[in-house]
């Protein structure tokens, strides 16, 4: 049994706290949710985007410190490989709930107290991590499937209507903000710069370009323009590197330090997820229906992995030995990290579009058949499954012994292990 709480379409205020179990919930409002996530995963390459001069950003007040023990970002971290290093929980339940209008489009950001996620009604909601209650929600123009970022005392959340906003973390308030020719649907990066007297956060954006900006006030630190839009997250490689791939089907590789580009690789097909990295090399999916790896300095692959009947549309998760990666084949695939070579697939009952999670003895995923899913990284052996009812598109989130991912019928549930009192 867990606690479950609703944000109404017109108020902030929580509804009183009822227990109840998770309800299955599998009809009209699972298909208006779908029908949400549905526009927002399968990524369009149309028209190249126009370019625009990026505008003025307000002064705000400067964040100190950082979050620990926590997910401040998409992904976990600056590499994108979604990893845990500890083992996954083990009986979970579902602690708690959170009821909001339309559906979680959004991975959650989990630090300082607080969990922020996005909504395809154009809401990023920020809820008291102890309290379980929301403390603030802003509305945007557009959905927002981007990941917020949580940088100290402020979040950082892009969204389809085409703004990146810094928010106060215990109001809401907006403190600055960057304005794109073109929706940002992907996460921003929080890194520090190269001398470690300021932080920073990269955003990527459709109009295909990419962003560096001051988490203090929103300045330009550089901007970098490629030849088509971008649906995928920067990763921060070891070296001062940045690494993202585009819907002009080629990874590109740019200078931390000033934003310059120094090699690009071209692929089969448009890249429209973000890249996972690893020693120095990158992984990646393509419209090609394709996995492939290629170090950094690389110009072509060092592999390329398909499979019949396989269209990969997460990014890629990984770990020392595998690269995992989900499918509409509804099956989560496991590739040797190296020879790029198939070692599992795990089949589930719907498409796996859920990035997947990766701890030291378990890969964590959802699926539209509304279940998520632990299998053994070593042979995709079942560890467990929780039935949510809720369509599983958005990548889970772990912080602090839970696990928290968000459904298409708008429930925010955290998980934790059930032997942890």
């Amino acid at each position: 049994m867990s606690p479950d709480h609703s944000i109404p379409a017109t108020t902030l205020t929580a509804a009183a706290p009822a227990r109840r179990a998770p309800a299955v919930r599998r009809a009209l409002p699972w298909l208006a949710g779908l029908l949400v996530l549905l526009v927002l995963l399968v990524a369009g390459c149309g028209e190249k985007p126009r370019r625009a001069a990026p505008p003025a950003t307000a002064a705000a007040t400067p964040a100190t410190g950082g979050p620990t023990q926590a997910w401040p970002m998409t992904r976990g971290g600056m590499a994108l490989q979604g990893r845990v290093a500890q083992r996954v929980p083990r009986q979970p339940v579902v602690e708690w709930t959170l009821r909001v209008p339309g559906a979680v489009t959004s991975e959650a950001a989990v630090a300082n107290g607080v969990v922020v996620f996005g909504t395809g009604e154009g809401t990023v909601v920020a809820v008291d991590w102890q309290t379980r209650l929301p403390r603030w929600q802003i509305h945007t123009g557009d959905t927002v499937e981007a990941c917020p970022a949580i940088a100290a005392d402020r979040v950082l959340a892009g969204s389809n209507d085409g703004v990146v906003r810094a928010l106060d973390l215990a109001t809401g308030r907006e403190l600055w903000q960057l304005k794109g020719q073109d929706k940002f649907p992907t996460g921003g990066t929080l890194v520090s710069g190269p001398d470690a007297s300021q932080d920073w956060i990269l955003f990527n954006g459709y109009d295909g370009v990419s962003h560096c900006l001051r988490t203090m006030d929103g300045s330009e630190v550089w901007h970098h323009e490629s030849d088509d839009f971008i649906n995928g997250s920067p990763a921060v490689l070891e070296g001062g590197l940045v690494a993202f791939g585009g819907c002009d089907a080629v990874i590109h590789v740019i200078q931390l330090k000033d934003g310059s580009g120094l090699r690009t690789l071209a692929t089969a097909a448009q890249i429209v997820r973000s890249l996972a990295s690893w020693d120095g090399t990158l992984y990646a999916v393509n419209h090609a229906n394709q996995l492939l790896a290629a170090a950094a300095t690389a110009d072509q692959p060092a592999w390329v992995y398909e499979a019949d009947g396989a269209q990969f549309l997460t990014s890629p998760g990984v770990d020392a030995a595998r690269v995992y990666v989900g499918s509409r084949d509804k099956q989560l695939h496991a590739v040797d990290r190296l020879s790029g070579k198939p070692v599992w697939q795990f089949k589930t009952g719907g498409r796996v579009e859920s990035s997947p999670l990766v701890f030291d003895d378990a890969v964590v995923f959802g699926s539209s058949d509304g279940r998520l899913y632990a299998v053994a990284t070593q042979d995709g052996r079942e560890l467990w499954r929780l039935d949510l009812g809720e369509n599983l598109a958005v990548a889970p989130a772990f912080a602090a012994g839970r696990l928290v991912i968000g459904g298409g019928d708008g429930t925010l549930f955290v998980i934790k292990g059930g032997d942890d009192q």
